[in-house]
């Protein structure tokens, strides 16, 4: 995406910069353009000006519409009260959504002489200001209180209870007031109360056995306050609107519709079918149907169970259970499509040429029965011959057929080319961890995903045809900053990178290409990771960068997200489906829908992501002690991270634990060296690592050294960089021979 031309007159980055930091006062876009005198076209100018600062990561807005600078602190906000030192009371935002920047800690500033009225727990609103190296509170007004809640473990010490935090950055225990029945080793949830320096913890929820199957989910559901118990009052309406009569529809019976999906889904949204199409107009090429799960239909606009919906977002995944976005009867009963069962669907018909282009699109409320549920890998399989499946001609070959046709356009379109695995956690029925492995990738996923994405693209145009409203899925181009950081990070390994050309997905996927089978390949891979933007819903249409597409919506699974329950029904109101269609309040109030749904999936993500981390930190908790291979994947000046090879969980190993040699840190090649030896650790180097420790409810990871100071052993760098030794920083020489991969 083009960056807005700053027209003469207007202010300069730097400017807004300055006058939103120095303002006494919230600076919204209206003092922006008043402090500088900005009218007319020139406040329109200013609008696209502060979007591109946003996307460059230069300002954020805080509620109410105030910009301040990204990783700031608004100059007015809400605080909450977390803990005391001595007679410094600190605070932390109650919101805070800046990616990759650590939340701050504000001292609080009350008025001399008098002694803190302020607990921990207390809300407080703040004028702000950044002072030195950190931030200052001056309160305002005390807000109604919120406690603050805590999930812990129980220990016993010394004869009595102390509560220790589930998270990886609490290193502080507290003393229990009130056990509230819970003994030592018990999860629980806990209220902290009192003031300095008398603050203790009172139990408030017991959860039960840390480390027992399920517990790991229980602590993401409450520490992310993930709603997870529907009413009765919203499961008695899911009952009543299960049983609605279908009415009248595109009766799609006869044809051997088929859901491909995980071996062990919860649900299914989404099946399809392919033909060659008879219309020689289409000449070799073919026609398909992606049926996807009528949730508009029952979930109507302005209901308990839309409301509800609405809060949720989206369901949310975990190795052991699923926190649906709709009750069990609608997600995985009336809603999800089981063979041999009558559904209702809204089908997407496609017109697909023989190069895989799309021709044409039309939409229609329909009623399926599923020809028959298959795994991925029974679906592979039946395809490889390896499997005798019924339906391998009738239904398998003929989407395989189709697919590789929209292969083709996948490739001709070059969207970003990641191939990064990720980690499966298998469980056995007493939920139980048996394994942690990189999940197969296989032709059948990517055959689902394209169809997917087809029905997505038609999903946009068909809306945008007819001008109505649509909830975008945008994925932006990376920003400047991002570009020039992984520019200087390339550099490391002798890859050149030009930032003068127009930057799209193929871009990076000619990267890869001359970075081919290096021993850094992946490390390169996570750096061009880092480098995009974070995708988001929204109704103004800025592509999706990732995809190579210009116009995208996400369609295909209402069951479980929100933004497809939207575009459902956007495309029921436009094309006159029936009932259930989007309202005008809906309409009007489509980018605050679509702020809302990308806070909630962000949270959701970062759950199942801590989840993950908790279920590896289990896995491995049965060999500390052990020398693991491992991989760095990140380094700061404190440290650096690695996860083991082929399970994840990252740990850190601490500078402090490197030796006595002092190691700089280099940011621009993403690596620690050692003053004297020249001694390197980096982004993506491999090594081995003793495990030292492993906490499940944390998910919490730490390593060291095989042999405790710093060094690796020689053979771990010989085999990243092809030498015997590491160079010091200050000696280059040559970069790293690189092997290119023909396409």
């Amino acid at each position: 995406m083009a960056k807005t031309k700053i027209k003469a007159g207007l202010p300069t980055r730097q400017q807004i910069l300055d006058f939103i930091t120095n303002s006494d006062t919230p600076a919204g876009k209206r003092e922006i353009a008043k402090a500088f005198g900005l009218h007319g076209q020139d406040k329109i100018l200013l609008k696209a000006l502060l979007k591109d600062m946003s996307d460059e990561g230069l300002i954020d807005v805080a509620p109410g519409r105030a910009f301040h600078r990204m990783g700031g602190v608004p100059k007015v906000t809400v605080l909450r009260v977390t803990d005391a030192d001595g007679d410094t009371t600190w605070a932390v935002p109650e919101r805070w959504e800046a990616e990759g920047v650590p939340v701050p800690r504000l001292r609080v500033r009350e008025a001399r002489g008098k002694r803190s009225a302020l607990a921990i727990g207390d809300r407080i609103l703040a004028r702000t200001e950044e002072a030195g190296n950190g931030w200052i509170a001056h309160p305002m007004k005390k807000l109604a209180r919120g406690e603050e809640l805590m999930l812990g473990v129980l220990k016993e010490e010394a004869g009595r209870l102390w509560l220790q935090g589930v998270e990886k950055k609490e290193r502080r225990n507290w003393p229990v007031s009130d056990a509230g029945g819970a003994q030592s080793g018990d999860l629980v949830l806990a209220e902290k109360a009192g003031r300095p320096p008398r603050i203790t913890a009172k139990v408030v929820e017991v959860l039960g056995d840390p480390f027992a199957p399920r517990s790991f989910s229980l602590i993401a559901i409450h520490r992310h306050s993930i709603p997870n118990i529907f009413s009765q009052e919203l499961l008695d309406e899911a009952e009543r609107v299960s049983r609605l009569d279908l009415g009248k529809r595109e009766d799609l019976r006869h044809l051997p519709i088929v859901a491909i999906d995980p071996a062990d889904a919860r649900d299914h949204d989404d099946a399809v079918w392919a033909a060659p199409d008879e219309d020689p107009k289409n000449d070799g090429g073919w026609k398909a149907v992606v049926a996807i799960a009528d949730v508009s239909f029952y979930v109507r606009p302005g209901s308990e169970l839309d409301r509800e919906a609405r809060k949720r977002g989206n369901s949310v995944y975990f190795p052991d259970r699923v926190v649906p976005m709709l009750p069990e009867i609608l997600s995985a009963e009336v809603c999800s499509l089981k063979q041999g069962e009558d559904r209702a669907a809204l089908a997407c018909h496609l017109q697909i040429g023989r190069h895989g282009e799309l021709k044409s699109w039309r939409f229609t409320r329909a009623v399926v029965s599923i020809a028959a549920n298959i795994a991925y890998e029974d679906a592979q399989a039946a395809i490889d011959g390896t499997l005798d499946h019924p339906l391998t001609e009738t239904a398998l070959r003929p989407l395989w057929d189709c697919w590789h046709a929209l292969n083709k356009a996948r490739d001709k379109r070059e969207p970003l080319d990641l191939d990064l695995p990720e980690r499966r956690i298998v469980l056995d029925e007493m939920g139980r961890i048996l394994s942690v492995a990189p999940r197969e990738r296989l032709d059948a996923h990517k055959l689902i995903e394209d169809y997917m994405i087809a029905a997505n693209v038609a999903a946009a145009k068909a809306l945008e045809a007819k001008k109505a409203p649509v909830m975008y899925r945008i994925h932006e181009p990376p920003a400047r900053e991002k570009l020039v950081a992984l520019r200087e990070y390339l550099k490391t390994f002798g890859v050149e990178f030009a930032l003068g050309q127009v930057i799209k997905p193929a871009t990076f996927n000619r990267i890869l290409e001359r970075v081919g089978e290096s021993d850094f390949r992946e490390q390169v891979m996570q750096q061009v990771l880092r480098t995009q933007t974070q995708a988001y819903y929204g109704p103004a249409n800025h592509g999706h960068f990732g995809l190579s597409l210009g116009s995208y919506a996400h369609f295909t699974s209402p069951i479980r997200r929100y933004a497809d329950l939207i575009v459902h029904r956007a495309l029921v109101e436009a094309y006159a489906l029936g009932p259930g269609g989007l309202t005008a309040e809906e309409a009007a109030g489509m980018e605050r829908i679509g702020e809302s749904i990308s806070s909630l999936e962000r949270r959701a993500m970062e759950a199942e992501r801590e989840t993950i981390d908790r279920y590896v930190a289990a896995y491995l908790a049965n060999h500390v002690g052990e020398i693991l291979e491992a991989r760095i994947t990140g380094v700061q000046s404190f440290g650096f991270f690695a996860t083991v090879d082929g399970v994840g969980g990252d740990g850190l190993v601490a500078a402090r634990d490197l030796g006595t040699e002092y190691f700089r840190y280099d940011e621009a090649g993403q690596r620690l060296v050692g003053d004297e030896s020249g001694e390197e650790f980096t982004l993506g180097q491999r090594l081995r690592l003793r495990l030292v420790e492993a906490n499940p409810v944390s998910g919490a990871l730490r390593f060291e050294l095989p042999d405790g100071k710093g060094s690796a052993g020689p053979s771990a760098f010989a085999r990243d960089r092809g030498k015997g030794r590491p160079r010091p920083i200050k000696r280059r020489g040559r970069p790293p021979n690189i092997r290119h991969k023909s396409r």
